[in-house]
């Protein structure tokens, strides 16, 4: 265990971040759940709006230093597709 004031005051912070962070990816996982179920489901209203909500969850995680915004970019862009695919009739 550390001894000093500072190592002691940096375990303190790396347990505040570290609570902070999970927290945040656990909203955002939550999120991406919600999402995949509703496009399994075939709900495209619900698949649409949903999207929404987890595009703004997930740049506010890139805003908070929790994902990378390349990371952050695949996964709406994957999404994207996915509910575009729902919502188009086939040809």
């Amino acid at each position: 265990m550390a001894n000093h004031v500072s190592s002691l005051k940096r375990v303190r912070q790396t347990e505040t971040r570290t609570n902070v962070n999970r927290a945040n990816r656990s909203r955002v996982r939550t999120s991406l759940r919600a999402l995949r179920e509703a496009i399994v489901k075939g709900d495209a209203p619900a698949a649409q709006a949903q999207y929404r909500l987890t595009v703004s969850t997930l740049d506010k995680s890139v805003q908070k230093g929790v994902f990378h915004k390349n990371t952050v970019s695949r996964y709406k862009s994957r999404l994207n597709a996915r509910v575009k695919a729902l919502t188009t009739p086939k040809a």
